[in-house]
């Protein structure tokens, strides 16, 4: 079959699929928020914690379990993501997902090279980020999430953001166009960790095409370990806002590392307040259970799905 084919037939079939989920599929139509797991969580507790999750058996927990869609992670459990060339890997890919009655919601990406010096080496990121998109929309995405780590490299913090603003911008505009919201997530360790940081990437990009993930462990950090992440949640605006990384926590580092996430309920954050901030400010679309580190993803993503059933728009 021609890669053109494919596409076609991958895209019919898709909707074809969410039209057709049994049980559970006019409720999410007529929802303002999908709720999706994140492969992230089980791939972090698997890695740290020395655990074992088979894939088949996290999506027979999803839909169990009434969840919508799925968030896929770069290296877990298989290396890597198909090229838009590999058709076949894509359509084995979608098959799973679609057995499950699961979409594939988002994917996530790694940015380092948007905001590096050389711009040969930036344009090389942003030829790679399209193909993700090919990849994201073949196989039935909405979104597609960016993460810019990785050291200055012999450039200032100001010439980093306004090389990373640019191509998120460009990157942005590639994901508009084939139908999917782009959207960036900073992070502690980043060099990029700061409230101002957000507000001047997206001034850069000069396109309201780019969004940014609300993850309220990291604004919790970003805000001072309040517990009122949904103080910075307002300042940067609901309308930027692409799709959420939901989650508790208890305004530390897990290990020195990034936000440390808890099941929602276990930690300091007023989950409430981020729901009413959310809903009132128009927030629709997909809300991620991210379980980063935590040793059970399984039981953080049961008390996220109750959380955002409480609190969304009705």
């Amino acid at each position: 079959m021609q890669r053109r084919s494919f596409l076609r037939c991958v895209g019919a079939s898709f909707g074809a699929t969410v039209l057709g989920r049994t049980g559970f599929a006019e409720e999410t139509k007529q929802r303002a928020w999908k709720i999706a797991i994140g492969l992230n969580g089980f791939a972090s507790a698997s890695a740290k914690y020395k655990k074992e999750f088979p894939l088949r058996e996290v999506l027979g927990f999803a839909k169990r379990e009434g969840f919508d869609g799925v968030e896929l992670t770069q290296n877990w459990p298989t290396r890597g993501y198909p090229t838009s060339e590999e058709v076949d890997r894509i359509g084995e890919l979608k098959r799973l997902y679609d057995e499950f009655g699961l979409q594939v919601f988002s994917i996530q990406t790694s940015a380092g090279g948007a905001f590096v010096a050389d711009a040969n080496r930036r344009k090389d990121w942003l030829d790679k980020f399209r193909d993700h998109v090919k990849f994201a929309k073949a196989v039935g995405c909405d979104c597609i999430g960016m993460w810019p780590g990785g050291p200055l490299r012999g450039q200032t913090l100001d010439e980093a953001i306004g090389h990373l603003g640019k191509s998120f911008g460009e990157a942005a505009k590639a994901a508009a166009d084939a139908g999917l919201i782009a959207a960036f997530e900073i992070e502690p360790p980043f060099i990029f960790n700061k409230e101002d940081h957000i507000h001047r990437i997206l001034q850069h990009a000069g396109t309201t095409d780019l969004k940014v993930i609300y993850d309220p462990s990291h604004f919790d950090l970003m805000n001072g370990s309040t517990g009122k992440p949904h103080e910075l949640l307002q300042r940067i605006d609901v309308e930027n806002i692409g799709y959420l990384h939901f989650t508790d926590c208890d305004g530390t580092l897990r290990d020195g590392g990034t936000s440390k996430h808890l099941p929602c309920g276990e930690g300091h954050v007023d989950i409430d307040a981020s729901l009413r901030v959310l809903r009132e400010g128009g927030f629709r679309g997909w809300a991620m259970i991210d379980a980063w580190q935590i040793p059970d993803p399984y039981d953080a993503s049961r008390k996220g799905k109750a959380a955002l059933e409480r609190g969304m728009p009705k």
